[in-house]
């Protein structure tokens, strides 16, 4: 009875037993300055992250610079202060004071880790070469500079014609800031300089400009993770166009409103210029924001207003990729058209994690390595029409998008997905999928059904994975024999040269390269000793090819397997032969 008398009382007339908590029978109400749990969550994994390659700049400045060492060791009391604080404060404003020490933090072992290492890699060492000929008054496009390669650190990007790139191939805003620099530091660490400081500029950027609980997930993506700081200090100018797309892409469906770019239109539209000048990767955005901001004022304005508000945007852009390159286009049109194109047109060797690996790594080859070209470009038309298609569902993907035809290009290493991925998080965060609901669409997606939708979809990306699969299940255009290694134990064990009969398997004269592979990487090329230059159709040659400088190392006992690849560049092939297993 007593209990059906207290369910009955409201919540101010409920008996308290002895010894109860107060409230305990009640509802627990958040207090409204009480931080989400997921932002708590987002706070601690940035910290969490920035653990990441922290102990090997911490070791590396213990025995070369230990005032930098004691810096890591304050910043790592700082992440575990910070991990306390994002679990224990109580307002939202302390959880964003955390917010703000995790990227404080960040910022300071990004520093450190520059201070420690800073000589950079091919693309620095060119950028900062392309600089000191810049304050030289000397032309930067179509001049190799092979000095600059031979070591580990800086590599040479082969071509499947046997040969490399020693050339600038980047479009000239980065090495344009990093004049400047250069006229004062006089090495590679100027080109890394600014784009470490690119780095940091951007963070700060997405930081400051995401709803405040995401603001830690900038910190983690841009700086914790070991990714981007990495490439930071290497010299990437993609790095520059990064920090220059983060503010062209946070909130971009507010361009144009109302038909008016405004100012802030303007400066999205000068960021997205500029990040066209500092790295091809830009290139690939640029249409995917035209054609999404297209649909978005379409769907607001109507179709003459938003091509007119979208146009002006395309413009403004334009002018200004026009403006920074203006100088070096004077300097010499074709060099300059050829070096900016370069990294399209200049026919590198596979390298990557994406599809082409069936035909580098899991086949003996493919006589139809073009078609994975093809498909990337197919891919990337298929999307940019599935985009307009459906605005409305991958609108907020749009950041996305991009990439994914790089996953069926013959280089598709990870640094084309990794050194964008700030963007993915810029879109998240202020692009939800409410910002599309009013985006035009095309009649035809807007009245057909789930199947009609189903067709159209695959209609535009079957293409690009039919010539995927037509790369890939092509077969090589080379049969070799048995490669036969002629062996050395003075002063090291390692092969001087190796003999392989070569039967031509294809219609075409083909004009085959050499080089070995262990796992992922090519050799230099190896020097054709006996053999032709080229093998005529369905012609067989033996060939003797030693290695560069006259000796390949091979470790002894189990190793991984070595093979000895050939390529030709025109049409671009692979073929792979393995070299006999050693001795137990």
């Amino acid at each position: 009875m007593d209990d059906i008398v207290l369910a009955g009382r409201t919540d101010h007339q409920t008996a308290r037993a002895p010894g109860a908590t107060p409230g305990a029978g009640r509802r627990a109400r958040p207090a409204p300055d009480v931080p989400a749990q997921w932002h708590r969550g987002i706070t601690l994994l940035a910290t969490i992250s920035l653990f990441i390659g922290t102990r090997s700049a911490w070791t590396h400045a213990m025995s070369s610079d230990t005032p930098v060492a004691a810096v890591i060791s304050a910043c790592y009391a700082g992440i575990l202060v910070c991990g306390v604080l994002a679990l224990s404060v109580r307002g939202r404003r302390a959880l964003a004071s955390v917010d703000l020490g995790v990227l404080a933090i960040g910022i300071a072992l990004v520093v450190c880790r520059y201070w420690l290492d800073h000589a950079g890699s091919d693309e620095g060492v060119l950028t900062a070469q392309a600089a000191h000929e810049i304050l030289s008054g000397r032309p930067v496009y179509g001049q190799p500079w092979p000095w600059l390669f031979g070591t580990p650190r800086v590599g040479v990007t082969k071509t499947m014609a046997g040969g490399g790139d020693y050339t600038y191939g980047y479009p000239p805003l980065t090495a344009l800031l990093a004049a400047p620099v250069h006229a004062v530091l006089h090495s590679t660490a100027a080109a890394t300089l600014v784009t470490t400081g690119a780095l940091i500029a951007g963070t700060v950027a997405l930081w400051w400009t995401v709803p405040p609980a995401w603001r830690s997930a900038a910190t983690a993506v841009c700086l914790g993770f070991g990714m981007l700081p990495g490439y930071a200090r290497l010299g990437y100018p993609a790095v520059v166009a990064l920090a220059l797309l983060v503010p062209a892409v946070v909130r971009w469906p507010e361009t144009g409103v109302g038909g008016r770019l405004g100012r802030r239109g303007v400066a999205r539209a000068c960021c997205l210029g500029a990040a066209c000048a500092a790295q091809q990767l830009a290139w690939f955005l640029a249409p995917f924001l035209l054609v999404g901001l297209y649909a978005v004022r379409r769907g607001e304005l109507g179709g003459r207003a938003a091509l007119a508000v979208t146009a002006r945007y395309a413009s403004t852009a334009g002018l200004v990729w026009l403006s920074i390159n203006a100088y070096f286009i004077a300097q010499g049109p074709r060099d300059w058209l050829d070096g900016t194109l370069l990294p399209i047109t200049q026919g590198a060797i596979l390298h990557g994690q994406g599809l082409m690996g069936i035909s580098y790594y899991f086949t003996a080859g493919s006589s139809r390595l073009d078609f994975y070209s093809y498909a990337a470009l197919l891919l990337l038309a298929g999307l940019l029409g599935a985009l307009f298609l459906f605005p409305r569902r991958l609108g907020p993907a749009l950041t996305v998008l991009p990439w994914l035809p790089f996953y069926l290009a013959t280089r598709s290493q990870d640094g084309y997905f990794l050194l964008m991925t700030p963007l993915w998080l810029a879109a998240a965060a202020t692009v939800p999928s409410s910002t599309q609901s009013a985006a035009w669409r095309p009649p035809i997606s807007r009245r057909g059904g789930r199947r009609v939708k189903a067709a159209l979809a695959a209609g535009v990306v079957a293409p690009a994975l039919l010539c995927a699969g037509v790369a890939a299940a092509s077969p090589p255009p080379l049969a070799m024999g048995a490669v036969t290694p002629r062996l050395t134990d003075t002063p090291r064990h390692g092969i001087t040269a190796a003999t392989v009969h070569v039967v031509n398997r294809t219609g075409e004269t083909l004009t085959p390269h050499f080089a070995s592979r262990t796992g992922q990487g090519a050799s230099r090329w190896w020097t054709i000793k006996a053999g032709p230059a080229s093998l005529a159709p369905h012609a067989s040659a033996t060939y003797e090819v030693s290695p560069h400088g006259g000796f390949r190392a091979v470790p002894r006992g189990p190793h991984a397997p070595l093979h000895l690849i050939a390529v030709t560049a025109n049409p671009m092939t692979i073929t792979t032969a393995p070299f006999p297993s050693p001795p137990a």
